[in-house]
């Protein structure tokens, strides 16, 4: 059973009405975002709860950003949903996945959008965008590389249930990469960063990635009817059950807040990178980002 924390552990609900209105302008910009790109956020799953966690997950990992700073989260996190509903349910043969992975690639290196493809227009807007900042020399490679890792991996994904092949469990954790949380967190530094050295990207990067991993496995604790349903891998098929993740999770989480400490030059960032993880951790108990199909 668990048990709820007494109300004078839990935050200031005048601090909670703060980030819940900078939630509420994001939520905005999301609905207006599928609005101008009706062909990526159509489906039935694309609805009004999953524009508002989403930008609640921003809001409450970053409370000391405004909605500006976490416009660029929040789009390219849009984005990653669109992309994974297309490789993942839209997408009939391994050609057709790759042809989405290729274009996307293709447009993020400096090609034009595909004519009539928002997927694709998308996401050269959010080229340009990251391409403005004054950080993008330095980090759009890191940007560029974090999109084909997760390209890469749902790619990988994508084959494995293709193919009715059961990866083992260090292989399917191995390719959380698929899951995009350092994608979208590499836009997101990139937007906030200014002039001047870009601190501890190799160290900032490695913790990213074990948090993506943590992100990985308490998503998959949290949705796996969903994932039955509809048809995905998850954790718990590969590991023996729930205790045998419980039991990696422990460990991975632990790794990721030693990883998070180290970073004294880029408090913002480790503080966003600890707080997404921890929102995860209570949100996946209860909800799903996802609708219904």
């Amino acid at each position: 059973m668990t048990v709820r924390s007494e109300p004078a552990a839990w935050p200031e609900a005048a601090d909670s009405g703060a980030i819940c209105a900078v939630a509420g302008r994001s939520q905005r910009d999301m609905r207006e975002w599928a609005e101008a790109y009706p062909g990526l956020f159509s489906a039935k799953p694309f609805d009004a709860a999953l524009y508002s966690t989403l930008s609640l997950a921003m809001a409450f990992s970053g409370p000391w950003f405004t909605a500006e700073q976490l416009r660029m989260a929040n789009k390219v996190s849009l984005w990653a949903f669109g992309l994974d509903w297309l490789v993942d349910y839209v997408a009939t043969s391994r050609q057709e996945a790759e042809e989405i992975a290729r274009r996307c690639a293709d447009v993020a290196a400096g090609a034009p959008p595909v004519p009539g493809d928002d997927l694709t227009r998308m996401l050269a807007g959010i080229r340009d965008e990251l391409a403005s900042s004054p950080a993008f020399p330095e980090l759009g490679p890191v940007w560029l590389d974090e999109l084909r890792r997760m390209l890469d991996g749902m790619l990988v994904e994508w084959r494995w249930k293709s193919d009715k092949t059961r990866p083992s469990f260090e292989e399917y954790l191995g390719n959380a990469d698929n899951l995009g949380f350092s994608f979208v967190f590499a836009a997101h530094w990139i937007h906030v960063t200014g002039h001047g050295p870009v601190a501890d990207v190799d160290r900032v990067r490695e913790a990213g990635r074990a948090v993506q991993r943590v992100i990985r496995l308490l998503n998959d604790l949290g949705t796996y009817e969903r994932d039955v349903a509809w048809g995905d891998l998850n954790a718990l098929m590969l590991a023996g059950g729930r205790d045998g993740v419980e039991r990696r999770l422990a460990g991975l989480v632990a790794r990721s807040r030693g990883l998070i400490a180290s970073l004294d030059a880029q408090p913002e960032l480790a503080g966003y990178m600890e707080r997404q993880m921890d929102f995860c951790a209570g949100f996946y108990r209860v909800g799903d980002y996802w609708g219904s199909l």
